[in-house]
């Protein structure tokens, strides 16, 4: 059985943000997207950096994630882009069921 997730990918512009979200909702590789702007904190170069993010988490199903990854990293600007997952451990069914008849 297919595994439910949301995907998680920080951008640094709007631009960005908007060819990944479209691309994905395109192919029908997510059923939906949310779009938070947020702050950063993290090492880089041995530097303490910070930046203002944009936040995105589609949710979708494991099989999927190959082809997502691969699709952000085609739009990406950063050097090193987080695309992580998490699993959806509970939710209820009429929500699995929208991404089961979205993403079929």
């Amino acid at each position: 059985m297919d595994k439910y997730i949301i995907v998680k990918v920080l951008c640094d512009k709007n631009e960005v943000v908007n060819n990944i979200v479209d691309s994905v909702l395109k192919k029908k590789l997510v059923a939906g997207c949310q779009i938070y702007e947020c702050k950063s904190k993290y090492y880089w170069n041995n530097e303490v950096e910070q930046a203002n993010e944009y936040l995105i988490e589609m949710r979708s199903k494991l099989s999927k994630f190959d082809e997502i990854e691969k699709l952000v990293e085609e739009f990406h600007n950063y050097d090193v882009c987080e695309i992580s997952y998490v699993e959806i451990l509970g939710a209820n069914k009429e929500f699995l069921n929208w991404i089961d008849e979205t993403l079929a």
